[in-house]
């Protein structure tokens, strides 16, 4: 089963992380399939917002979105609604 879940970059206090299409098998920091976007908790350096059309495809075929990714996915089309 694909999950759509957070992994974590950044160094030691100063989190950061890539929003990943993974295996669920596999380790939080492992192997992923594909990377759909960052998240930044501090705010400060948005590099790469979340890819809704790859996000859209991957849960058209059956993966599954963590909860705190479910929540990034809802903020990202709030934005993108209130952009056009």
């Amino acid at each position: 089963m694909v999950v759509l879940r957070l992994r974590r970059q950044g160094s030691k206090g100063r989190p950061f992380y890539q929003v990943v299409a993974a295996d669920k098998r596999s380790p939080r920091d492992g192997k992923f399939i594909e990377e759909l976007g960052t998240y930044d908790p501090e705010g400060k350096n948005q590099v790469k917002p979340l890819n809704l059309e790859r996000v859209d495809h991957w849960i058209s075929v059956g993966a599954q979105p963590s909860d705190r990714v479910k929540t990034l996915i809802k903020a990202a089309r709030g934005t993108a609604t209130t952009a056009n």
